[in-house]
């Protein structure tokens, strides 16, 4: 009995070492989880029969640390939750593991070819929330986008004296104050509209406008004498309160030459583009006693841009930048996650599989629910301790010369035995 007790010591051991091993083996695995072999005492109608491993568990509690390394398309989850892989056969597997890149046709995958699982993008952009499939980035040209709006958040001199005299902007005596903005066309050409400030009476101002160093003007009217009449400027008119603050519009139908706080500009252009049609926003500008300048500019439009990287927000959101400085939303990286990950099935290449042991997948954006977050140029390192894995293999070392003693004094004992017959 006690040979056979001490056999079960060796193997158990054995299996030990096989897990202990293993665990120092990928101590520099990204996304590796340590494993440990768990003993039971073994009895037979109440006889010791040893000891036999029950399982080995994979250590799912403690994560493993971030690592930078620049890449973009790197990963690492903070929390719990595993990236969903879709394999060359079709399955579904799952990994801790960040690396990925993208393929030839700009798909994300893994080093062995597995593709990424995320929300996908409609035509427009928009992100379809519980629609998983593999994630992809469009490698072709973003497209230009005309400018619908301009916003200006400036403060005007109050200070300066009215002026009464006909603008000119060839004179820089017929207007205080200049300031310019960009705009694109349809066909993503750069154009350049100025505005001028003139300060017509206490607390008004009047805003005129040049697009490219030509005068805008109102649409013409038909002609009803001769000579006809010449164009009239487009205008907008700022009216300020006391305190400086910009005066909203009258509720409409207001009427002709009332003060505004926005101005919509219709724009012919001569290069084939659609005419360029778009609002310049006035809204919290001011008129304090300080020199003119400008806090705000924005505009929505830009010209065309090529692919030139990729970057990943936390909750997993992954855009493509362009050259033109514009962002495009091309998916969002889902995670899941189990009732019991220790029921998940290891296999190779860093990635485990679903049983019904670990329960049915769960699977959400990052930061939400149970999910982690996903942190853009990391990798989540191996949770092993190495220190405490060399403790390990001197124990079970120690088991194993143990139970090889126990063997040897009984293989002593038989032979004296034998010897005494």
């Amino acid at each position: 009995m006690s040979f056979n007790i001490a056999l079960s010591g060796l193997q158990a051991t054995t299996q030990d070492l096989n897990t202990i091993s293993n665990n120092i083996a990928n101590a520099s695995t990204n996304g590796f989880r340590g494993g440990r072999s768990e003993f039971a005492s073994i009895y037979n109608g109440g006889q010791a029969g040893g000891v036999g491993v029950m399982s080995t568990t994979q250590n799912f509690s403690q994560g493993g640390s971030l690592t930078y390394t620049g890449r973009q398309l790197d990963m690492g989850i903070q929390g719990e939750g595993f990236f969903v892989l879709k394999g060359s056969d079709g399955g579904a597997m799952y990994a801790r593991a960040g690396m990925f890149h993208k393929d030839s046709e700009g798909f994300i995958t893994d080093p062995v070819g597995s593709r990424l699982q995320g929300y996908s993008v409609n035509a427009t952009g928009q992100l379809q929330a519980g629609n998983v499939g593999d994630l992809q980035v469009q490698t072709g040209s973003l497209p230009a986008k005309s400018t619908t709006k301009v916003g200006l958040v400036s403060n005007l001199d109050a200070r300066v004296e009215p002026i009464a005299v006909a603008f000119d902007p060839k004179d820089i005596n017929t207007y205080h104050s200049i300031g310019t903005s960009s705009v694109y066309d349809s066909l993503g050409a750069e154009h350049v509209v100025t505005q001028y400030y003139v300060k017509t009476a206490a607390n008004e101002w009047t805003v005129n406008y040049t697009l490219d160093g030509a005068l805008v003007t109102l649409p013409p009217l038909p002609p009803v004498t001769i000579p006809p009449t010449p164009p009239t400027l487009l205008t907008t008119k700022l009216k300020f309160d006391t305190n400086g603050v910009l005066v909203p519009p009258p509720a409409p139908p207001a009427p002709p030459g009332t003060n505004a706080t926005k101005q919509s500009l219709d724009l012919t252009l001569s290069n084939g583009a659609t005419n360029l049609k778009f609002d310049i926003d006035f809204d919290k500008s001011t008129q304090y006693a300080a020199k003119y300048n400008n806090s705000s500019l924005s505009q929505d439009g830009y010209t065309s841009g090529e692919l030139k990287g990729v970057r990943l927000d936390d909750n997993g959101m992954l855009y493509g930048t362009y050259t033109n400085g514009q962002d495009q939303l091309q998916g969002q990286v889902v995670l899941a996650n189990f009732s019991n990950p220790n029921g998940l099935s290891a296999v190779s290449n860093n990635a485990w599989v679903a049983t019904n042991t670990a329960g049915q997948a769960i699977t959400g954006a990052p930061a939400t629910g149970t999910m982690g977050t996903v942190t853009g140029g990391y990798l989540e390192g191996s949770n092993v301790d190495t220190t405490a894995e060399m403790v390990n293999l001197m124990t079970a070392q120690r088991n194993y010369q143990s139970n090889a003693k126990v063997l040897d004094v009984n293989s002593t004992m038989q032979q004296a035995l034998l010897n005494a017959i």
